[in-house]
């Protein structure tokens, strides 16, 4: 086996949200990076991924469990760790050179010296001849070598890599990609293990050497997966797309993995995070599911190239169908189930029924928004303690989006409205409380 660079054993973070109350991101994580290997981690967003970065790379601190680097309990920041961050973090006004040269300025290396490496680093990630440019005279996929370089020229042992990919467009993250692994394949980089954070299952496959996934609320790795294949990996290659499969089915598995998936309805709590599923967006994968060619099955990476959606976008619509009972996942398919035939052969308003009806059997917080309403004189309330309710369990921003989720499910299916203007959710015109009451 080989020699371990950094271990984590039982690791816990939580953060205060704004009510004081403690919000867990992290429970009981266990994760080993040795030296030789790329390692991708996978998840939903919430499963505490890049929190879980910032903590290798010293940035914050745990609350529980250890964190070890090269055997000794790391504290801050360690000097054998980069990261290369989402955004390209760059400083405006400093040259390619001085941006790369930062590092090292802080480590009190002399001018000499940091002149000499950031050029070699520089000449490394193929940006020579741009050591004088400003970021802004630069492209996407440049200013994102840069700060690839500016984590390189410090030497890392361990090189942590934070989405550092999905803010390019697709030919430059790939080319991107593939340069990265022909300098690591090639013993170019000093570096001697990597931990990736992605949202694109395909670049983990093609990457890593094992892939982690993750669970979510709290964030802790739920399955793993080796992989064999040399590199460089041809992503059309039989091996490669079974892999990806492999994954996906991992990642859309709603019973414990080794158990057998479910075919029913998901179950969730009042106060759970709802997917960030868009309405006319679900209609639309519903309705490629009734092609011939498909006739109510679909591979989900087959679909998210032809819906020309990322694996971000793809498996919240995938987890909303199922969800409201339109569709179920197994091994990576997703199925129409009968009310999902019925509801895309339905005209509009059937559809707003069918929608209506699932939303309030299995959406505990639209049921509960509905219900509240109709208990109302009025038959209105504002959203503020529907809002409070979610903070108790979620983050102010993921409270803020669950909601809009709900609401716009729930205007969409007749179940309630929303005033913009005055933050009110009301019962739909011409319904009153005591007529939604007796009904």
């Amino acid at each position: 086996m080989a020699e371990g660079i950094v271990e984590l054993k039982g690791v816990g973070k939580s953060f205060r949200a704004s009510d004081g109350a403690a919000r867990s991101v992290l429970e009981g994580v266990d994760l080993r990076l040795a030296e030789g290997e790329i390692v991708a981690l996978l998840g939903q967003s919430g499963s505490g991924k890049s929190t879980l970065l910032r903590i290798l790379a010293g940035l914050i601190s745990v609350d529980g469990g250890s964190v070890r680097y090269r055997g000794q309990p790391l504290y801050g920041p360690a000097r054998g760790i980069a990261m290369v961050f989402q955004s390209f973090a760059l400083f405006p006004w400093l040259t390619v050179q001085q941006n790369v040269e930062l590092g090292l300025e802080a480590r009190g290396v002399d001018p000499a010296e940091r002149a000499r490496r950031a050029e070699a680093a520089i000449e490394l990630i193929g940006l020579a001849g741009f050591e004088g440019a400003l970021p802004r005279e630069l492209s996407g996929g440049m200013r994102q070598r840069v700060g690839i370089a500016r984590a390189l020229v410090v030497e890392p042992e361990v090189l942590l890599m934070d989405e550092a990919f999905s803010a390019l467009d697709v030919l430059t993250g790939e080319r991107l990609r593939d340069d990265i692994l022909q300098l690591w394949d090639g013993g170019s980089m000093p570096t001697k293990a990597m931990l990736i954070v992605s949202h694109n299952i395909e670049e983990a496959v093609l990457m890593a050497d094992r892939v982690l996934i993750f669970a979510t609320d709290p964030g802790r790795v739920r399955a793993e997966l080796p992989i064999h294949l040399k590199r460089p990996r041809d992503a059309d290659s039989l091996e490669v797309r079974a892999l990806i499969d492999e994954v996906y089915s991992l990642m859309t598995q709603t019973a414990p993995v080794g158990g057998p998936a479910r075919a029913e309805p998901t179950v969730i709590h009042l106060t759970d995070r709802l997917p960030d599923a868009d309405v006319g967006r679900m209609e639309a994968l519903l309705e490629m599911l009734v092609d011939d060619d498909r006739d109510g099955r679909a591979d989900l990476p087959q679909l998210a190239e032809e819906a020309e959606l990322t694996d971000h976008e793809l498996l919240p619509l995938a987890q909303a169908l199922t969800l409201l009972g339109f569709a179920h996942l197994a091994d990576a398919d997703l199925h129409l189930t009968e009310l999902g035939r019925r509801y895309v052969a339905g005209a509009h308003t059937l559809r707003q029924q069918l929608f209506g009806q699932q939303l309030l059997a299995h959406v505990p917080l639209a049921a509960h928004i509905r219900h509240s309403l109709e208990q109302a004189a009025s038959g209105e309330l504002p959203e503020e303690p529907f809002l409070e309710l979610l903070r108790e369990s979620l983050d102010a921003p993921i409270a803020e989006r669950v909601l809009r989720t709900a609401i716009e499910w729930g205007r969409y299916g007749e179940a309630f409205e929303y005033d913009f203007h005055t933050g009110l959710i009301h019962l739909p015109e011409g319904e009153d409380a005591a007529s939604a009451e007796a009904g």
